[in-house]
This record gives structure tokens, C-alpha cells and sequence, in this order.
């Protein structure tokens, strides 16, 4: 049973000048709520789409949304590595806030930790079931492997997929790097779960992307006449990459090639299901990555495009993302260049289905959904808080950032070192981070330094759940 504290959310519904009629196929206005599907790949790069300028991996189902939708091409996540990301992500608070900022001991302790994400937060998941939603969270979860931290405790009434990382619960006899670069599955003893049972140990890794989106597709199908919530979490392209035999071998970019093939194939799966269900038009699909490429593994690890960084740092390519965000005939198409976040997610959804933030916590988040609807050019979101586990790294106001620490353009798992002097750079002008100009803009800087301050007063240290064992 969900002990979760009762959540006074209101129930009136909030009707704003955008108020939602979706008009069907067949010409008849609704006023049902809109579903929402929510795509996180795992350590996929910037770089790692066509329609972000790939030469040699083709991703049209994506672009299409894309083409279609909207895509953000100044989109951050809430931490450089999965589980604070993650936390971030369903939550629309900065991981910090919650205890969920840790990196390495997330990594390391994980598969035997105590900890997870804490009862008192309230997920997106939460929040929508509120308003008479369908829930299901499909593929990695890592926010907890305990049954009190799993995706039913935390709103979601159906869950198919992993507790963690795909290269977890490895066979002590294999060592890690043979594992990673010579995968296979009987190396993991990762398990696979339906619900609260596991149903295969160690999943079978080749199939996962296949199977989860049978499952995305199965519950499409079974809801389409109540709204519905659907997480989708994949497991790949996060290393160890299994591709599917029916895409092995595709790509011209190889293996990594195959899986984002997969996941492209994946997307236009879910495309399919919501037109034969006569939905897709009340439907809002959002597709982001959790962080940047962890190019440790080299030609198995993703691009980032034009940004410097990786995974487990704060340059930009570990945290601005691809994303994308498509609705039929209610997302206003073009390219955005505002800032967004994936901590935007929550409160945005929450908007769209008329349900009330709770009034007792800081929310990070903003409302993005006038800017989706084309009602405003102007996303609500100016800065972005750049955290290292539980060290403020950097921050971003407009097109300035401000970097106090740095460490190599590999990253994750290198460590962070404190920067002689802050570090000014012109986002819109250098997009990859190449020239200081803190010399040339001492009062920018200090007003940089000043809003760092700020926030960080704001931050109410919670015990790292995580570092629990």
C-alpha cells in the first residue's frame, strides 16, 4: 500500500485563457484532459539526433516530432549524472532540495542502498493521479530499489522495467571494463520487474527497448478513453549497449548507432499507437535524455555536438540535452531557443491537466505551456543552477554563465576542481565554452556571483538519502 501522506491538492479546475478543447478527427470538440507521455533516454549527447545534425545516425521518427513540435535547444537537466536527474526530473525541484544530489555513492552503492527518493516529495505522477490519471512508469526507475522507494509507492499504478542502471549487479568474476566493452547479459544479474515482482534475472538486455515499448503501447491502448501518464525511462543508450538483433548492425555510427535506431524505431511505435487510438491529438509527448554522453567509453559513448563536456560535469555538455516537445494541433512548431528545464516538466503538465502545485516546498520549475501554445515567445525561465552532487557549480542568467569549478571534458567520474578565478562566457556567442570573458565584464560577474549567493540561500540542506548503507 502507497503510504505516501495525504496531499491536499485542490480539485478545481483552472481554467486560463488557454483553456484546453481539443478538437477530434471527426470535427467534435473535447474537453477531456490531455495524456502525456514523458521519453528519457540515458546518456544520450546533444549531437546524437539527425535533426541535431548528425552525419551518419537517422532519426526520423524523432525529427519528425521535432518538425512537428517543438524543439528546445536550450534545455537543461537538474544534475549531470541519472539518479539526481532523475529526481529532479519527476519532482520539479533541484535534487539537493530532496537529498538526492549524490553522485558516486549513488553509482557505487546503489543495487544494496537504504536510500531513495524521501516520502515527503511529491511526484509528477502524484500530482496527475490527482486529477483522475493513469500512471505507469516503464523501463530504469533509480530513484530507490526498496520496495518503499519503487514507482508504486511513488504514484504510479503500473511499472514494467529495471531498478537501476543496466550495468549494475555485475558478476564479481567479470571485470567491469570486459563487461562494458564485451557485453553479455549473463555479466549482470540486473533484474527485471513488473509491478513488484521480478518476472527475469538478469534481464534480458537485448529485448528491453522491444519489450518496453510493447508494454508503452499496451497501455496506450488500454486507457485511451481516460487520461493517462506514461514515464517512459529507457535503458540505453547508457552503456552496456545491447542492440536488438533486428537492429544490429544498421547504422552507420555502429553499435551506439543501432540503439539510438532502436529508440528512433521506438518513438514512431508510440506515433502509430496514439493515431490507430484516435488520440494523438490530445496527446503531448516530451523526449529529453537525462544528461550528456559519458564519452569515457569513447566511440561507445554519444556526441554532444557542439558543446564542450560530458557526463558528470557542468559544461554544457553534460547537462543541455535534446528535447523535444510535440502535441498535434496544441504545440505551436518552430525551434525555441529560450531556456527550459527539465525541471519545467512537472509544472507544465500540472498546468495542462488543471492540478494545484502544493504550496509547502520551493519548486524549481516553471509553467512552459504558454510558450508551447504559442500564446507567449517568451519562456519564464532566465537562469539555470548548474549543481556538482552538492557543490554550486555554475549558473546561467540569459546568454552569461558563470563557472567556478571545472574538471576535464570526459567527466563523469573525474574530479571536480575548484577554478583559480570565476569563469565568464557568452553562451549565444560560444557555444562551446572556449573564450573568457570575465575581464571584459567584471559587473556581470559580480552580479553572477551575487545571484549564486541568493540562491543558495534558499537551499535547506536535506541528509543525502543515498549515502545511507
Amino acid at each position: 500500500m502507497n503510504n505516501k501522506r495525504v496531499i491536499s491538492i485542490g480539485f478545481v479546475m483552472l481554467f486560463f485563457v488557454s483553456e484546453i478543447h481539443i478538437v477530434s478527427a471527426q470535427g467534435k470538440s473535447s474537453d477531456k484532459r490531455p495524456n502525456f507521455i514523458l521519453i528519457l533516454t540515458d546518456d544520450q549527447g546533444y549531437g546524437d539526433l539527425s535533426i541535431n545534425g548528425n552525419p551518419t545516425i537517422k532519426t526520423p521518427n524523432i525529427d519528425r516530432l521535432a518538425l512537428e513540435g517543438q524543439k528546445w535547444t536550450n534545455f537543461y537537466v537538474a544534475a549531470n549524472v541519472c539518479t539526481p536527474s532523475r529526481a529532479g526530473l519527476i519532482t520539479g525541484r533541484l535534487p539537493i532540495r530532496s537529498g538526492m544530489q549524490g553522485t558516486i555513492q549513488a553509482r557505487v552503492l546503489f543495487p544494496k542502498s537504504k536510500g531513495g527518493l524521501p516520502e515527503s516529495e511529491v511526484t509528477v505522477a502524484e500530482l496527475l493521479k490527482q486529477k483522475g490519471y493513469h500512471t505507469a512508469m516503464i523501463g530504469k526507475w533509480h530513484l530507490g530499489s526498496l520496495p518503499q522507494y519503487m514507482p508504486l509507492n511513488n504514484g504510479f499504478d503500473y511499472y514494467f522495467g529495471l531498478p537501476y542502471s543496466n550495468d549494475m549487479d555485475k558478476i564479481d568474476a567479470v571485470p567491469y571494463l570486459k563487461a562494458i566493452t564485451e557485453p553479455r547479459n549473463e555479466y549482470f544479474q540486473v533484474p527485471l520487474y513488473r509491478n513488484k515482482d521480478i518476472v527475469e534475472k538478469p534481464a534480458i538486455q537485448n529485448t528491453l527497448t522491444q519489450r518496453y515499448t510493447e508494454e508503452t503501447v499496451k497501455f496506450i491502448t488500454a486507457n485511451k478513453k481516460e487520461p493517462f501518464f506514461i514515464y517512459f525511462a529507457h535503458s540505453m543508450p547508457h552503456v552496456p549497449l545491447f542492440p536488438n538483433p533486428k537492429f544490429a548492425g544498421k547504422s552507420a555510427r555502429g553499435i551506439y548507432g543501432d540503439i539510438i535506431k532502436e529508440i528512433d524505431w521506438s518513438v514512431g511505435e508510440i506515433l502509430k499507437a496514439l493515431k490507430q487510438n484516435g488520440i494523438d491529438d490530445n496527446t503531448y509527448i516530451v523526449f529529453i535524455s537525462d544528461n550528456g554522453p559519458w564519452k569515457l567509453f569513447k566511440e561507445l559513448g554519444g556526441s554532444s555536438g557542439p558543446f564542450y563536456g560530458a557526463k558528470g560535469n557542468s559544461y554544457e555538455g553534460g547537462v543541455r540535452v535534446p528535447a523535444i516537445i510535440w502535441s498535434k494541433g496544441n504545440v505551436v512548431a518552430g525551434q525555441v531557443t529560450e531556456i527550459g528545464s527539465s525541471l519545467d516538466i512537472l509544472p507544465t503538465f500540472a498546468k495542462l491537466a488543471g492540478a494545484d502545485l502544493p504550496a509547502d516546498r520551493v519548486y524549481d520549475g516553471y509553467d512552459l505551456s504558454g510558450v508551447l501554445s504559442g500564446k507567449s515567445n517568451k519562456s519564464p525561465r532566465d537562469e539555470m543552477y548548474y549543481y556538482h552532487a552538492d557543490t554550486l557549480v555554475a549558473v546561467r542568467k540569459g546568454a552569461y554563465k558563470l563557472l567556478l569549478y571545472g574538471n576535464s571534458e570526459v567527466g563523469y567520474p573525474d574530479a571536480l576542481k575548484k577554478l583559480d578565478k570565476p569563469v565568464l562566457y557568452h553562451l549565444n556567442e560560444d557555444i562551446s565554452e572556449r573564450y573568457d570573458i570575465s575581464d571584459k565584464h567584471p559587473v556581470t560577474v559580480q552580479q553572477l556571483l551575487l545571484l549564486l549567493e541568493q540562491h543558495s540561500k534558499t537551499i535547506q540542506r536535506v541528509e543525502d538519502q543515498l549515502s545511507k548503507n
